[in-house]
């Protein structure tokens, strides 16, 4: 049985564990300490690691974890990563006979110019493209790609789990409040997340299907939305792509 369990790195990262009884694979590990620690604790096995993207916070690790074990790392074809041995794009299948599972790559840039999810096991693993309740800064890519990027993951079955690599659920939810005040379903969220953290738990995983009930960045075709982005920006907006791009902007100034 697979299960998938959350490592603590630095103040608000999370390194995702798929493991079952015997085998387990890390996707982006920022530190390699963490992994290793819950490895021999558990006595299971490090098979390979995906990598996201190339930020520090999620590729530190890499290379430590490969030396030690020898093991297959894989990551963006498009981005420099010194420590990819198996370089992937959109529509390459990675299998894992040892835990049964097979993981589809998608391409999402946006955040970084090569960003890359993996979909498999009813789960996204979506490195820092999409958050709970929010989406990635655009440090590399464009508004265009980005929003065209999380159409990609709206696509995906509703109850499909949001695995991101960050801790920012709150926060976002603070933003959202802003675009869609009269959000009944964000309120509930807000008030049950609040409860999830006030136990020390953390708010991830998520789902597409709640994702698209409460992220204002895949809602940009919701008439609350389109007029607090309108809002926003002193003029009429239409396209769903204007709308994100707008909303994107609004974000990075709060």
């Amino acid at each position: 049985m697979i299960e998938i369990v959350p490592i603590p790195a630095f103040e608000d990262n999370y390194i995702w564990l798929i493991r079952n009884e015997t085998s387990a694979v890390a996707v982006d590990p920022g530190d390699a300490g963490p992994v290793v620690d819950y490895l021999q604790r558990h006595q299971i096995r490090l098979v390979a690691i995906l990598l996201t993207h190339h930020h520090a916070d999620h590729t530190g690790g890499a290379a430590e974890l490969q030396r030690r074990f020898d093991i297959p790392v894989y990551g963006p074809r498009r981005e420099a990563i010194a420590s990819i041995t198996h370089p992937l794009g959109e529509g390459d299948l990675i299998d894992f006979p040892s835990l049964g599972c097979t993981f589809q790559v998608l391409d999402v840039p946006g955040h970084t110019a090569g960003h890359i999810a993996y979909y498999g096991i009813n789960s996204l693993f979506c490195g820092d493209a999409l958050f709970a309740c929010g989406c990635g800064r655009l440090f590399e890519g464009t508004a265009p790609q980005m929003h065209a990027s999380l159409a990609k993951f709206s696509a995906l079955p509703d109850d499909t789990g949001v695995y991101c690599a960050h801790e920012y659920t709150l926060e976002n939810i603070r933003f959202a409040k802003a675009v869609e005040p009269g959000n009944t379903a964000l309120t509930e969220r807000e008030h049950k997340e609040h409860e999830t953290r006030s136990q020390g738990l953390p708010t991830l995983p998520s789902s597409i299907g709640l994702e698209k009930l409460t992220n204002p960045f895949l809602r940009c075709d919701v008439p609350a939305v389109i007029a607090a982005a309108t809002r926003f920006a002193g003029h009429p907006l239409m396209a769903p792509g204007e709308v994100f791009a707008a909303i994107r902007q609004w974000r990075d100034q709060v």
